[in-house]
């Protein structure tokens, strides 16, 4: 059945929808690789190398466990079940997985939000490290709030 002109309008393309897709697994990745390197310095112990200076301060702070757990091992798998997400709509093809996705990145905005705000009035240091994952956080919050509006029925 043909598509109207009125419908393919309404319709995102499919190959729009791949490409933000692929983007939001880039910088899920680029953010679970981050934080599951500061998750294994701090099992494995050892100096984080630091562009900022900061990193050692804000990785050994009272902050940087919650219950017993690091911040950074929490990060890695919100990361993590991104990926699994993402993974999970290119192999069915169903937008409900991306969706989801796009969804729950507003968690890992308000944590990013959270941590970088002990980083600069609790502890009075910033760590690049977690930076980067914040900068990833952020845009995967952005490309998921494109990502439901692209998949959003028009009316």
């Amino acid at each position: 059945m043909p598509l109207s002109p009125t419908t393919m309008a309404t319709q995102p393309a499919p190959q729009q929808i791949r490409k933000l897709a692929i983007a939001f697994t880039v910088f899920a990745a680029i953010g679970f690789f981050d934080a599951t390197y500061l998750t294994m310095k701090h099992f494995f112990g050892g100096i984080v190398p630091c562009l900022t200076g900061g990193c050692e301060l804000v990785t050994t702070s009272e902050y940087s466990i919650i219950i017993g757990i690091p911040v950074a091992l929490l990060g890695a798998i919100y990361y993590l079940s991104q990926i699994i997400l993402m993974v999970a709509h290119f192999e069915s093809k169903s937008a409900v997985p991306l969706r989801l996705a796009a969804q729950i990145t507003v968690v890992g905005l308000l944590a990013s939000l959270y941590l970088v705000s002990l980083q600069l009035f609790v502890i009075h240091a910033i760590c690049d490290k977690c930076m980067l994952s914040a900068l990833s956080s952020t845009v995967l919050f952005i490309l998921g709030l494109y990502i439901q509006k692209r998949l959003r029925p028009s009316k």
